[in-house]
C-alpha cells in the first residue's frame, strides 16, 4: 500500500519537508538578527545559519528554506538584517545588500550539493565555494551603489575574518552532527 502523503526531498513526507524548510528559514532569520560585536564591523550569524541550513538540509530542502526566507522578506516581514530600520520588503531587497541575498539563494544548493557526504574539510570547502559565489554576486550588485575604488573595502574585506570563523564553526557542527548520527559528514 502506498502512502497518502507525497514524498519529497530525501523521501520525506510533504509535511515534514515543509517543517524542515520553515525551520531552516527561521534559523536564517535568527542568524540575520543576532549581532555580535566584532572587528572591524559588527557580525551577524547570517552566513553561519545559511551554511548550516544548506549543508544540514541538503540542496533541495536548503533551497526551499532560503526561498521561504526570501519570500517572507519580500512580503515585508522583518526577517533581514537591519529590518525594519533600513527598510522592508522588495525595497530592501533592491537596495545595496540585495546582491548578497541573491548570492545566498544561489549558494545554498551549491553548498548543499558539494557538502553532501564530506568530512570537515570537504564541508568547509563547500561553504567557502558558496561564500565565494555570495561575494561575487553581492559585489557585482553593490557596484551599482558604491564607486569601484571603495567596493572591496565596503563589501568584502570587513567581513572575511568573521565569515572564515563562521564557516569553521558551521563545518564543525555539521561534521559533529553527522558523527553523532553514525555517518560520515
Amino acid at each position: 500500500m502506498t502512502s497518502l502523503t507525497p514524498a519529497h526531498a530525501h523521501g520525506l513526507p510533504l509535511w515534514r519537508s515543509l517543517a524542515f524548510a520553515l525551520a531552516g528559514a527561521a534559523l536564517i532569520t535568527i542568524g540575520a538578527k543576532v549581532q555580535i560585536p566584532f572587528w572591524p564591523v559588527p557580525m551577524t550569524l547570517h552566513t553561519l545559519a545559511i551554511c548550516l541550513v544548506a549543508a544540514g538540509l541538503g540542496p533541495r530542502l536548503g533551497l526551499a528554506a532560503m526561498t521561504a526566507y526570501l519570500g517572507a522578506g519580500s512580503l515585508g516581514l522583518p526577517v533581514f538584517s537591519g529590518t525594519p530600520e533600513r527598510g522592508i520588503g522588495l525595497a530592501y531587497m533592491a537596495g545595496p545588500t540585495g546582491g548578497y541575498l541573491a548570492g545566498f539563494l544561489l549558494a545554498t544548493p551549491l553548498i548543499g550539493t558539494l557538502a553532501r557526504g564530506r568530512g570537515w574539510l570537504g564541508t568547509a570547502s563547500a561553504m567557502i565555494a558558496g561564500l565565494a559565489l555570495v561575494y561575487a554576486v553581492g559585489l557585482a550588485w553593490l557596484a551599482l551603489f558604491i564607486p569601484a575604488p571603495k567596493l572591496l573595502t565596503a563589501g568584502l574585506t570587513p567581513f572575511l575574518l568573521g565569515d572564515v570563523l563562521k564557516i569553521a564553526l558551521a563545518a564543525t557542527l555539521i561534521s559533529g552532527a553527522s558523527r553523532l548520527k553514525g555517518r560520515p559528514a
